[in-house]
């Protein structure tokens, strides 16, 4: 066996987890170009019947789509482990997701944006649980924190491009060239999902099959639930600075392109230390890398606050994308770690679900506490966020031993 093919199974590269890692990465770009041009076009749009100030407008908005996915992950995630079919319900996620967001460059006022937006959130609630339970499928104990970190750097490589791509169309040609170009990439996704991924049906006993519930408690314990509590302050502290753009702009007098670059740099940090953060969690454990993550983000959280300058701010936003990385594979492995077989949707969904959850509550929380003072926002979430880590510390069961093992209990735990 060359270096090569050494490293890249060491990694947990196969083509089952590149397929789905490239799909993902359209899907992606195309999905974040929104992430930019959302606070600009609230800003533009008639708020007929929505008397508040635009913070709070695009804080609804995003954070809309945020609960939407997370009320229908478990739901989807039930619905994967009960039809045992996934790239069907990956290929129907992204169709609704694409042409929603095609149908941006019709709204015509706020209440649109919200239908608009509900869609899309349905369409990613059918594409996640999926899309993870079968990675989960695919992919071995040994090596699944590097498989977990490839999949989110194609993913965050999407994330990365997608914001400057769009501030560019935005500021040179129009909103509606970049609402093209987000839809035919994630229809671009589409196909390269239909011939690249291939369909796998788990073995799942009998008996499991006929007392399938949707929320079957006995599948969430500390490990899970910890889990899902990781993923979701880690999303609701970078997510909160899409609904003050705005006032980003104004302070640091910068423009949706420069915006755009300091959105992207969280991206940067992630799209570099993904996969060796998501390996080295196979080498040496899962925990101390979320829980080192967690901190991380909390204190970077509250210095955005206090930024002056545009270079202060891409800084910052690349530390993020450092403790984004600390926690985002290792906490996915964990997860599947310890899922049972049979309810990998529903277990990895609810993981999927506090990520939602976090993209939600922070820019909501962010829009509302804005209104008071521009510091606000960034020392609440920080310091909630340190009560999280803390939890995470008390709670959360590691599934890796030093010896770069999976722990034999740690699925029986969760049986």
């Amino acid at each position: 066996m060359s270096i090569k093919d050494s490293l890249i199974k060491k990694l947990g590269i196969n083509k089952g987890v590149m397929a789905l890692s490239i799909a993902r990465m359209a899907d992606a770009m195309g999905n974040s170009i929104l992430f930019i041009l959302i606070p600009l076009y609230v800003a533009k749009l008639p708020k007929e019947h929505f008397a508040f100030a635009v913070p709070v407008l695009v804080g609804l908005l995003i954070s809309l789509f945020g609960f939407i996915t997370s009320i229908f992950q478990p739901l989807m995630g039930a619905l994967s482990d009960k039809l045992n079919k996934r790239k069907v319900l990956i290929q129907a996620g992204l169709g609704l997701i694409g042409l929603s967001t095609l149908f941006f460059m019709f709204a015509e006022n706020f209440t649109h944006l919200l239908i608009l937006r509900t869609l899309q959130g349905i369409g990613v609630a059918v594409t996640i649980p999926a899309s993870l339970s079968l990675m989960t499928a695919i992919t071995a104990k040994e090596t699944r924190g590097g498989s977990m970190g490839v999949f989110s750097t194609f993913r965050m490589i999407g994330f990365a491009i997608g914001p400057v791509i769009g501030g560019y169309l935005q500021v040179h040609y129009s909103f509606d060239a970049a609402f093209y170009l987000g839809a035919g990439l994630i229809f671009a996704s589409m196909l390269f999902v239909q011939i690249w991924v291939e369909e796998i049906k788990i073995d799942v006993p009998e008996k499991v099959t006929k007392r399938l519930k949707v929320f079957d408690l006995s599948l969430y314990g500390s490990g899970i639930l910890t889990a899902a509590l990781a993923t979701f302050v880690m999303a609701c502290c970078f997510s909160m600075v899409t609904t003050l753009e705005n006032e980003f702009n104004a302070r640091l007098e910068m423009t949706a392109i420069g915006f755009s670059i300091a959105f992207s740099m969280l991206m940067v940090g992630r799209l570099i230390f993904q996969v060796p953060l998501g390996h080295f969690s196979d080498k040496w454990g899962r925990k101390p890398f979320i829980l080192g993550g967690l901190v991380l983000m909390a204190l970077t959280t509250i210095v955005l606050g206090e930024v002056q300058t545009m270079s202060q701010l891409v800084i910052v936003r690349l530390l993020q994308g450092v403790a984004a990385a600390g926690v985002a594979a290792p906490a996915f492995a964990l997860a599947a770690d310890l899922s049972k077989t049979g309810g990998e949707g529903r277990q990895m969904s609810v993981v999927t679900m506090g990520f939602g959850l976090g993209i939600a509550v922070g820019p909501m929380l962010a829009g509302v506490l804005a209104v008071f003072y521009f510091e606000l926002p960034f020392l609440v979430i920080g310091i909630a966020s340190l009560f999280g880590a803390w939890i995470v510390y008390q709670h959360m069961p590691e599934t890796v031993n030093s010896d770069s093992t999976i722990f034999n209990y740690s699925r029986q735990s969760a049986e």
